[in-house]
């Protein structure tokens, strides 16, 4: 009788308002906090914590404020943020297979869809993880090896500087082309040459999309994917970036097809064509063309987009401590001199180098955040219950930047890899490339190339800034931590 009464004299404005409480209601009930989950920030209804920075420097604040674990919830998904070496090692060490599984990213599931390598989970991550840990050391043997590409790509990079004759030149992409000539000569059986057009779009695109990922509005997307996905915004050239991308990988996957011969595997896709006939019986396994694109995108980013970006901020150090790189170019100088090329039996001999080289990827901070995981069972962290399901981002800044492990934390201070004699010596907090199950792929080819990349040129150039246009450290966060656009002089040697 009462409610019969109620409906009779409630008006519009009424049914409005009765929607929202209602409404209201539901949001709060349904996005309750769990019980002893991590505490965070107060969530607005509806949408949570979107309001809330997504860059490195706030989620410190927030680590200050609430523990070395906190959540925040994005929409009415629910997320843990962990800070701090200590309890950093305890989740992706100590912890590593209570968190080994990748959520589901609306922004990136558009493009990866799940498969690969990256983004994937469960049987088809462990059967495509382990063919390309062995096949990217199978064509890391012999007369295929690793070291020998890189070598040969350092001399073509240090000849392109020399062709600047000594001139301001922006190294952005000359860098970026030569370190994924790496990967593409395993991928593809061929390196793209500097002046190839079609390539370098391929790296802007990609450098572009990895740019955009990071921000705010793009982030959005994993918010409220339904909707925007009919809206403009950077998501939307994120995804047409990475459209044009597959379809450069279709069309070189498509010609290994026409020219392929599974007696003479020339290269990472041509291997991959034959595992693709093996495992016919175990389509779980994902061996498929899809998936091998997939692949292909994962490995030339994991080779391609940190060791670059790594290298660029060398070179921005490099120019504001001219002191430092006096000292790198007096240890070559001394242990290698100027008659040959340096090889990696040359890096226990060159401590200081490699001292400065572990610094640059420390305070480059190149991808702070990491990769988001999820918990794939219900477990403790902190003291804290993390609910199966729960996506979960480790802040690897957290860890280069912990004042309880670095002397000199937020100082560019090669002395923190070296030892009382001189002697390089390695960190426990040195984390660029995360750890556990989960640790990056191209972890070995990128320390590879930065030391023979960073002592070839430093070796034959002095790197200089242009007169009146000292770059900025300031860096621009994307899904990865880069330089502003700067200009050089490779003053030769």
């Amino acid at each position: 009788m009462i409610f019969q009464t109620l409906f009779e004299y409630m008006d519009f404005t009424g049914w409005l308002l009765f929607g929202f409480v209602l409404l209201l209601l539901i949001d709060v009930v349904r996005n309750w906090r769990p019980n002893n989950f991590p505490p965070g920030p107060w969530a607005v209804p509806f949408v949570g914590n979107i309001f809330t920075g997504v860059d490195f420097k706030t989620m410190e604040k927030l680590a200050q404020e609430y523990g070395p674990v906190f959540s925040l919830r994005r929409g009415s998904e629910r997320m843990v943020f962990v800070s701090g070496c200590k309890m950093v090692k305890e989740a992706l060490v100590n912890q590593l297979d209570c968190f080994v599984d990748r959520p589901i990213v609306p922004l990136f599931h558009v493009v990866f869809k799940g498969l690969g390598i990256a983004l994937s989970n469960g049987y088809l991550w462990k059967k495509q993880r382990k063919f390309a840990n062995t096949h990217l050391r199978y064509f890391g043997g012999g007369q295929k090896s690793l070291e020998k590409y890189i070598e040969v790509e350092c001399h073509f990079l240090c000849e392109a500087f020399k062709d600047e004759q000594g001139g301001p030149f922006n190294p952005h992409y000359m860098i970026t082309n030569a370190v994924s000539n790496i990967i593409s000569s395993v991928l593809f059986g061929h390196r793209f040459e500097y002046s190839d057009q079609t390539f370098r779009k391929i790296l802007e695109l990609d450098n572009e999309a990895i740019v955009l990922a990071g921000s705010p509005r793009t982030q959005l997307f994993d918010v409220f994917p339904g909707l925007l996905k009919y809206l403009p915004g950077p998501h939307q050239t994120v995804h047409a970036n990475y459209a044009e991308i597959i379809n450069f990988l279709r069309k070189e996957v498509e010609k290994h097809q026409e020219e392929w011969n599974p007696d003479d595997p020339r290269d990472y896709i041509d291997v991959y064509l034959s595992e693709m006939e093996k495992k016919k019986d175990d389509p779980q396994a994902g061996f498929n063309l899809e998936t091998l694109v997939v692949c292909t995108i994962d490995l030339i980013e994991a080779g391609t987009e940190t060791s670059a970006t790594t290298l660029r901020w060398g070179f921005l150090y490099m120019m504001h401590y001219p002191e430092i790189q006096e000292k790198v170019q007096a240890e070559i100088d001394k242990m290698i001199g100027q008659s040959r090329q340096p090889v990696l039996a040359d890096r226990p001999y060159l401590p200081y180098t490699e001292a400065v080289i572990h610094e640059i990827q420390r305070f480059g901070n190149i991808v702070p955040l990491g990769f988001p995981k999820m918990a794939s069972k219900d477990t403790t962290l902190g003291g804290y219950f993390i609910p199966k399901g729960t996506a979960t981002t480790t802040i690897l800044s957290s860890v280069l930047f912990d004042k309880n492990e670095w002397e000199t934390p937020d100082a560019f201070n090669p002395e923190h890899f070296l030892d009382s004699k001189g002697q390089f010596r390695r960190r426990e907090a040195f984390l660029p490339f995360s750890a556990g199950k989960r640790v990056c792929l191209g972890e070995h080819l990128a320390r590879m190339e930065l030391f023979l990349f960073f002592t070839s040129l430093l070796q034959r150039f002095t790197i200089c800034p242009v007169p009146g246009e000292m770059p900025s450290l300031d860096g621009v966060l994307g899904f990865t931590h880069s330089p502003k656009e700067f200009r050089i002089l490779a003053v030769p040697r």
